[in-house]
């Protein structure tokens, strides 16, 4: 949580609000990632999003 507050922080001050939606996108990609891997009857309808 606390990376999530300093990474907040960095955006609001350097004003850097253009990388918010990159990093919003590489999350849900990792969570994404770590999903299909642990599910095995899951993974052919995640791998025909891709």
């Amino acid at each position: 949580m606390d990376l999530l507050q300093e990474l907040w922080a960095f955006l609001r001050v350097r004003k850097k609000f253009w990388l918010a939606p990159i990093v919003l996108v590489l999350a849900l990609l990792i969570v994404l990632a770590i999903v299909a891997g642990g599910a095995g009857g899951l993974s052919p309808f995640i791998y025909a999003l891709f």
